[in-house]
């Protein structure tokens, strides 16, 4: 019988360590945007939308795929794989960002100003179980 020595069990609690810290880090990520609209009608809008809002997404986004484009790295033994992997990501991103996102936005054409005010809706706690 095999048994595993002191340091590939200290790397496979080590792995595991890391497998929940992402996977807490994509958990709050997921999150986000339902919990930011409890901050407050306005704040919660004012700091997802627009430029800052879609730069604010686009970093976290980055920033929670580096473990995906390390492993792409250890993988296969380039920095090829994890670049084609960042400019998949960045191109996604901006057709969402640039492209699905403007189109299907309920604004209209009327200037920022002339719309009214967002209110919430009747049954707003209904989704929350």
């Amino acid at each position: 019988m095999h048994s595993a020595g002191p340091a590939t069990v200290a790397a496979g609690r080590l792995r595991a360590w890391w497998s929940g810290l992402v996977g807490v880090i994509g958990t709050v990520v997921g999150l986000a945007p339902h919990v930011l609209h409890h901050i407050g009608l306005l704040a919660g809008t004012a700091l997802v939308a627009g430029a800052g809002g879609t730069a604010l997404f686009g970093i976290l986004g980055l920033i929670a795929s580096v473990p995906f484009l390390l492993r792409l790295r250890r993988r296969f033994g380039t920095w090829w794989a994890p670049l084609i992997g960042l400019a998949v990501f960045a191109l996604m991103f901006s057709v969402s960002a640039f492209l699905i996102g403007p189109a299907i936005n309920s604004g209209g054409n009327e200037p920022p100003g002339d719309s009214p005010a967002p209110q919430p809706s009747v049954d707003h706690s209904g989704h929350h179980g």
